[in-house]
């Protein structure tokens, strides 16, 4: 089948695109640098033009409160040329737990993307995956300083980018889920752990201090970003950073 893939040239979106193609499926990236704005909506018909399925891989560019302005105007742009396209099924990727944590704008924001989508008028599947391991030198690095890495002990389920690729590529090609898939790694670490193994693997000295108030997870309460029911990732975090 015929699936456009919109922001496919980022993280998950280029492993989601070659996973595909390599299926036999053809599969088009589509993003800025392909001519496609989804906040103006130039270049959405005609990326969209044939495809039988959408993959929504976009991401806004902030963490703050235009967040939800970004994920309103880009899906509000994305089903109207969808449905124009006579597009059968549209698929986005979120977050495990992103309704439990309102105190977050971004997480805010990703819970409106998946109320516009579940309102509109297109069949749809929405992939709740839990936090990236490639993204865990960014969450030290917000807290750090020259000698120390403050982090809370939140629960995190780290699952491995291209596991993220394989589990939206799957339900891309499969009849819409109508409702929601979890996916997460394989194991399920307290966050300033997790941070203490990075360290030691990279044979970088600082000392992680476990801190209740630092960073972005720390207003995350209890294991609302883990999910014992997900479908399970192969990669371990010990795999990946080999």
């Amino acid at each position: 089948m015929k699936i456009a893939v919109i922001g496919g040239t980022g993280l998950i979106g280029s492993r989601v695109v070659a996973k595909l193609n390599a299926a036999g499926h053809e599969a088009v990236p589509h993003s800025q640098s392909t001519g496609v704005d989804v906040i103006s909506g130039k270049g959405l018909d005609e990326a969209l033009a044939g495809a039988q399925v959408v993959v929504n891989l976009t991401n806004s560019p902030t963490f703050d409160d235009a967040s939800p302005d970004f994920f309103r105007s880009s899906m509000d742009n994305l089903l109207g040329a969808a449905d124009r396209a006579g597009v059968g099924h549209v698929v986005i990727l979120s977050i495990v737990g992103v309704d439990q944590v309102p105190e977050l704008d971004y997480y805010r924001a990703k819970v409106l993307q998946e109320q516009i989508l579940m309102a509109g008028p297109i069949p749809y599947s929405i992939v709740r995956a839990t936090q990236f391991m490639e993204f865990m030198d960014a969450v030290i690095s917000w807290t750090a300083d020259d000698d120390t890495v403050r982090l809370p002990a939140t629960p995190i389920q780290p699952i491995a980018a291209a596991d993220v690729a394989e589990a939206v590529a799957e339900v891309a090609t499969g009849a819409p889920l109508n409702g929601v898939r979890a996916i997460g790694g394989p194991q399920v670490f307290a966050l300033d752990e997790l941070g203490r193994i990075t360290l030691a693997h990279k044979g970088d000295p600082r000392t992680v201090v476990t801190d209740p108030t630092a960073g972005m997870f720390a207003v995350v309460e209890g294991a609302v970003l883990t999910d014992p029911d997900a479908h399970l990732a192969p990669t371990r975090y010990a795999d990946w950073l080999s």
